[in-house]
């Protein structure tokens, strides 16, 4: 069963960063500690509506963490992130 629940895991965060908008966000992430929606639909050139549902995606994945201030939503990448996301962040 564990075995399942690994492969599961792995899936999900494959799927999440088999994007290249998604890649970008990550990237830009580990660049700087943390970023509101609205810096990284900048940073990425996308709408506020099209980053808002690539985020969450990478947070379902548990690849980011959120936080809401206010009315702004921020987000950082996940501690610990999955394995998989750590080997391709270092190719980034």
């Amino acid at each position: 069963m564990l075995y399942y629940k690994h492969m599961n895991e792995l899936e999900r965060a494959l799927k999440a960063i088999a994007n290249r908008r998604r890649l970008a966000l990550i990237k830009y992430l580990n660049s700087r500690r943390e970023a509101s929606v609205g810096e990284l639909a900048e940073a990425i050139k996308l709408s506020l509506k099209a980053t808002s549902k690539h985020l969450v995606i990478l947070h379902s994945a548990s690849i980011v963490e959120r936080e809401q201030r206010s009315l702004l939503m921020y987000y950082r990448l996940a501690e610990p992130l999955p394995r998989p996301v750590k080997f391709i962040l270092s190719y980034l």
